[in-house]
């Protein structure tokens, strides 16, 4: 365990820095205006403390440019995330207002006590390709604004507007057949062609992004090791579903939470899958969908094949740089030649990945082995089937079905007046009829002579 621990709660004008020591005492606090000089500000300020460490709060996002700037001069930074920090300062006794000194005292704490911390690494190549990720995205949705907004441009231009997915050349084809007959629809066709030249620049920049773009998985997973298994890589993309069982009731729902990006990427190949017919991606998919799954399931579970997959082939680069095989950078599994790094469809993008597991009520069965791959990608592209470990057993829990009658809201509740309710009405609504006694009979006689 270190002898000081400093956090820092990083903002973009400024960062506020406070060292506490194993005992969570707090040894002296700073605050540095966001220079060229925060970094040699903040080492001044801590060489009283020779063994320390630096726990930054979000080191991938404001605190990025300083956690480098400390790795660079050769101190150990942890990266704390957001949430970590918050909770720490939450669960906190006395003084525990927001403010940058108790929110960087957090981030300490947090760093301090909790084992799942990671360390900051240099930035290497992973972080050339994350960049790129980044911006073919921002240019994707760049692009769906200004084409929604051409599309509306032109339904007030033409009956009907453009069908379907609309481009820069046929936009301008027809605006070219259109004469403006008044003041309003010129202003119109002036503001379609202004957006035509927009979707014109954006295609081109998309291009040019794409070029220099190799793999957005490698960019956000950046190193392998970081997960134990295929199962804690799967929480990390969104593709594992999250439990909610409560007492004898075991049920799973569809996670929102992990990395959106990665989980966009595995989506976008999980579909490219299903629509290429002599893809193993669609014959996994209708098979769910011949077990009863709709298609919103079938397409989670294809997910999740393909995030074992990829799991499989960052592994298996991580390998080969182990093994001094380098690539381009030197970097395990970075590189063109990665085979993580996207296929055609009509290749094996995942192979044995999905041989069809066996599926049981109540317990667990392995699946069959993987038979050999025999299939290639395309040049400097390894097999994907080769180095997949067998697929996890999947356990599917046999939940008691209940008749229409008896689900909340089904035909029981909604026939207030039916047969079985009404005899039950009836039997607690009848009164019983006493016996008559001699003294009653008597009366009614006398009554009715």
């Amino acid at each position: 365990m270190v002898a000081v621990m400093i956090g820092i709660d990083p903002h973009k004008a400024s960062h506020t820095a406070v060292a506490i020591d194993p005992a969570e005492v707090p040894l002296g606090q700073l605050r540095v205006r966001a220079s060229a000089v925060q970094a040699e500000r903040l080492l001044g300020w801590a060489q009283a403390w020779p063994e320390r460490a630096w726990a930054v709060e979000g080191a991938g996002g404001l605190g990025h440019l300083l956690a480098q700037q400390l790795l660079s001069a050769g101190e150990r930074v942890l990266d704390v995330p957001p949430k970590l920090a918050a909770r720490v300062r939450l669960l906190a006794t006395g003084n525990i207002n927001k403010n940058d000194p108790n929110d960087a005292r957090s981030v300490a704490v947090a760093a301090l006590r909790s084992a799942g911390v990671r360390e900051v690494r240099r930035d290497d190549h992973a972080a050339v390709l994350k960049v790129w990720s980044k911006r073919y995205q921002d240019l994707g949705r760049a692009r769906t604004q200004v084409a929604c907004r051409l599309h509306q441009v032109m339904c007030e231009l033409i009956p009907g507007g453009v069908p379907g997915e609309i481009t820069a050349g046929q936009a301008e084809r027809i605006l070219a057949s259109i004469t403006p007959a008044e003041a309003v629809q010129a202003a119109r066709w002036e503001l379609a062609a202004e957006l035509t030249e927009d979707l014109r620049g954006i295609d081109a920049r998309i291009r040019q992004a794409r070029t220099k773009l190799a793999a957005a998985v490698i960019g956000d997973v950046r190193h392998v090791a970081r997960f134990p298994d295929r199962d804690h890589f799967a929480a990390y993309n969104g593709t594992a579903p999250i439990e909610v069982s409560s007492g004898g009731r075991k049920i799973w729902r569809l996670s929102r939470r992990g990395n959106r990006r990665l989980n966009h990427a595995i989506h976008m190949a999980a579909v490219t899958q299903i629509r290429h017919r002599h893809s193993q991606g669609h014959a996994y998919y209708q098979k769910k969908l011949a077990e009863g799954k709709t298609g919103k399931e079938a397409l989670r579970a294809l997910k999740r094949q393909v995030s074992d997959a990829i799991y499989a082939c960052l592994q298996a680069d991580a390998r080969r740089a182990a093994a001094h095989v380098k690539g381009p950078g030197g970097q395990p599994g970075n590189g063109s030649d990665s085979s993580a790094a996207g296929s055609h469809p009509g290749h094996r993008l995942f192979g044995q990945a999905t041989p069809g597991p066996r599926h049981h009520t109540t317990t667990a069965a392995s699946d069959p082995a993987p038979g050999p791959a025999s299939a290639r990608g395309r040049a400097g592209h390894s097999s994907i089937a080769a180095t997949l470990p067998l697929a996890k057993p999947q356990v599917q829990v046999q939940r008691p079905q209940r008749s229409e009658d008896e689900r909340p809201g089904g035909a029981a509740s909604q026939r207030p007046y039916s047969a079985a309710r009404k005899a039950r009405g009836q039997g607690s609504q009848a009164k019983p009829q006493r016996p008559k006694t001699a003294s009653r009979a008597h009366e009614n006689d006398r009554r009715n002579p």
